[in-house]
């Protein structure tokens, strides 16, 4: 065996910190800034995330994800741009050990985190769908891998031929976190295909840990004996059972020990960071889950509030912000496309890149086929698939680390790259323009309370962000009539933290998908007795949506349009002290209101809590017997909304202890065309009201302009509770001209926005109602 003398020079102290822009111009010597190792570091990750930034501006708008933009940024600063000895940033040895140290740290916290996030009970509560489609798109690829790949062993041309099967791992494994990146950044992360690509990623994540580990055992088993085998298999249970049995209960148990108001306690993070900073270093020791100890610890911390999400709310921004896309571009620095052109090994490095695109093929069609055998629609198979064979940051770690341990050469170091390159830049761009989650709205006609027969139950979906919501949305339930029940579905909606899929769990069947864990247990019960004092006039199902602030809505619009409901209640956005000042207002409500009335399967109401309710106590029962006269008022101008506005009081009106009055706002100077379908609808509902509904009070008020109709509402705002009136997004009518200029919130309408503005008083409820906005009437 040939031995190889390597000389290597160090410099002792090393320089870090330079002395500073003066001394150094002072003395004559700025050329050797570059010699300190801290300047250095600083002009490395400035260059580069400049660059990232100039590249993703131009990508972002073909769609490609931000990894591209990194990799891209690293190849550029890398040796494929510029020669080995004119490398712009990679100016020493030592600044790129730096660097990629950096680097390699911020990828082993992201493990980390991946494994905080993850949900392991998924991998065994996913159904049987998620789990075949998980196992068997990895195993098919494996095997074709090994079958292709052992064709030419003989040509193999690494450290040890058994590394074979690490390189069919590699081409064949899912990524979990890479597909929950792709659906995040293209906001599917809540939708059918989001969860089952969640379910089945999670148990081929886990499928391809598992192969890599067996995979190390036989290849020790054929370098150093069965013995030395069985002793890394056993490392492994000890490893795993340990996490299992001793540390997943210990953090447990911490978790418990929280302080007031839900904080976690400091003892239980430090504990979670120690364990984190020696897992690796610990794992590699015992030659067992090489890189993947960071994984593996996260994973046994529990996911969710309190521990997790208190990791993943303060680790996360440096992670994902700042060392994950530095770590990126590391990875794209080690790319030289000049390897390329060298005809050494050339031939391996086709049947290589062959073997890849082969298990990458059957990845594809074994998804495809399977999604079909399932019932899946054409595109939303193919959409699946296509998620399915995604590659990634985790896939390019994997190809790095492989070729730093030198299990891999250059030539194919660089082909599999430029394969991971080419399917991350492809496969968002052809699954947007696959799967549009919205197009099964198209079809869902006539969803509004208009088109709700008489005697026929109102269905509808009543939305809560904060346990403070639930007043409100019965106060108005309290109001509809015994005599046309309400099909209510309560949605518990909360923000998705500390954890990395979704929930969706069902209260009322007791089924639970993905969790064990009731978040809304006070909802449910306030619900639950709202149905029991109204029997046989209210049945109630209770939901609580765990997703992303920004995917909440696809949530609300699944259920409405699996359970055919025609109305949909939403919070407002802020929320009132009982002495007039903001308690609270939140963007991300609002963001979800905007959301659900431009693309919402049916009617929409947005409620903003008028603040004489605030002091209600929570424990009050609300039942139609026991109510007080509850006096509500329709503001008609006419147009849809104002019809659905009309249509639900109608509905309320029918309780005996509800006083409608309806209100219409007439403009003497405006004239109507004779084939006006909206006007011949507006007077029809309004003389059917007038003939039929005696118990309905019935106002005529004509308004000239804005500042009239403005006096109009103060001189009767005190008289009423309750204010139902219609959006009427940009309609532009005499009695609300100069109006619009003094509008704050555009999402409940001129006349919504002044029943609830403070120079109105604020005592009242106001319900704004937006028709349907998917199909017209016929």
């Amino acid at each position: 065996m040939k031995t190889e003398k390597v000389e290597i020079c160090l410099k002792y102290p090393p320089k870090i910190n330079a002395p500073g822009l003066m001394t150094l111009l002072y003395k004559g010597k700025l050329r050797s800034i570059m010699d300190y190792s801290a300047p250095t570091l600083e002009l490395q990750m400035i260059l580069t995330y400049l660059l990232t930034q100039a590249i993703h501006f131009v990508l972002k708008r073909l769609r490609m994800p931000t990894f591209i933009s990194q990799i891209l940024a690293g190849i550029i600063l890398g040796p494929t741009v510029f020669d080995d000895d004119e490398t712009l940033i990679t100016t020493s040895a030592d600044s790129v050990l730096i660097l990629g140290t950096v680097a390699g740290f911020g990828y082993y916290l992201y493990l980390f985190l991946t494994g905080v996030k993850m949900d392991f009970s998924m991998t065994y509560r996913s159904g049987k769908k998620a789990l075949c489609i998980g196992i068997l798109t990895v195993m098919v690829p494996f095997i074709v891998s090994l079958v292709m790949a052992g064709s030419y062993r003989d040509e193999i041309v690494l450290e040890n031929t058994n590394e074979i099967s690490v390189l069919a791992v590699a081409y064949s494994g899912t990524s979990f976190p890479v597909i929950h990146s792709l659906l995040s950044e293209l906001k599917l992360l809540n939708s059918e295909l989001g969860r089952l690509s969640l379910s089945s990623a999670l148990v081929g994540n886990m499928l391809s840990l598992f192969l890599l580990n067996v995979c190390q055992g036989l290849n020790t088993a054929r370098k150093k004996g069965v013995d030395w085998a069985i002793l890394h298999y056993g490392r492994v249970v000890t490893f795993v059972v340990v996490l299992v049995f001793c540390f997943r209960p210990v953090m447990k148990w911490l978790a418990r020990k929280t302080v007031g108001g839900g904080m976690i306690n400091g003892v239980c993070l430090y504990a979670a960071i120690l364990a984190f900073m020696v897992s690796h270093k610990f794992t590699t020791s015992l030659r067992i889950f090489p890189n993947f100890g960071p994984f593996l610890i996260g994973l046994a911390i529990p996911d969710g509030p309190p521990l997790g999400s208190a990791l993943v709310e303060k680790l996360e921004p440096v992670v994902s912000g700042f060392l994950v896309p530095l770590f990126a571009s590391t990875c794209g620095m080690r790319i030289d496309f000049s390897y390329l052109h060298t005809h050494t090994h050339g031939s391996f490095v086709k049947r290589q890149s062959r073997s890849a695109v082969v298990a990458l093929l059957s990845k594809f069609g074994v998804s495809f086929l399977l999604s079909l055998l399932n019932k899946m629609p054409t595109r939303d198979a193919l959409a699946f698939a296509f998620i399915t064979i995604s590659k990634g940051l985790v896939d390019m770690a994997i190809l790095t680390n492989m070729h730093d341990s030198n299990l891999i050469t250059k030539p194919i170091f660089v082909s599999m790259s430029l394969i991971v390159i080419v399917v991350a830049s492809i496969v968002p761009i052809i699954v947007k323009a696959l799967y549009d989650p919205w197009r099964k709205y198209a079809t869902y006609h006539k969803r509004s309370i208009m088109h709700c027969k008489h005697n026929e139950e109102l269905r509808m979906v009543s939305c809560i962000h904060v346990p403070a919501n639930v007043n409100s949305i019965i106060d108005i339930l309290s109001t509809s009539t015994t005599e046309s029940p309400i099909a209510l579905h309560v949605l518990h909606l909360i923000k998705l933290s500390g954890r990395a899929t979704p929930l969706f769990i069902s209260h009322d069947m007791n089924q639970h998908t993905l969790s064990n864990n009731s978040y809304s247990e006070n909802v449910v019960l306030s619900f639950q007795r709202f149905e029991r004092d109204n029997w046989r006039a209210v049945t109630v199902k209770a939901f609580t949506a765990v997703s992303p602030a920004n995917m909440m809505h696809e949530d609300i619009c699944n259920l409405a349009l699996e359970h055919h409901k025609s109305f949909i209640v939403l919070p407002f956005h802020r929320r009132w002290h009982f002495d007039g000042s903001i308690e609270s207002e939140d963007q991300t409500i609002r963001s979800l209101n905007y959301g659900m009335l431009e693309k919402a399967p049916c009617s929409v109401g947005i409620l903003v809590e008028g603040r004489r309710h605030l002091n209600r106590s929570n424990s009050q029962s609300h039942s139609f017997d026991s109510a007080p006269l509850y006096n509500v008022a329709v503001i008609f101008l006419g147009g849809k909304d104002d019809q659905e506005a009309l249509a639900l009081g109608i509905r309320m009106s029918e309780n005996e202890n509800v006083q409608l009055t309806v209100i219409h706002l007439t403009a003497g100077n405006r004239i109507h065309l004779a084939d006006d379908i909206e006007t011949m609808q507006d007077k029809i509902m309004l003389r059917n009201v007038k003939e039929c509904c005696s118990y309905i009070i019935n106002i005529e008020k004509q308004v000239n302009d804005g500042p009239e109709t403005l006096d109009f509402l103060r001189s009767i705002v005190d008289n009423y509770q309750l204010f139902i009136v219609g959006r009427r997004y940009n309609c532009e009518d005499p009695q609300t001209t100069g109006l619009h200029e003094w509008t704050e919130f555009e999402e409940i309408g001129i006349i919504g926005d002044l029943l609830s503005s403070a120079d109105f008083g604020g005592n009242n409820s106001v319900l704004v109602l937006q028709k349907q906005p998917w199909v017209d009437d016929d």
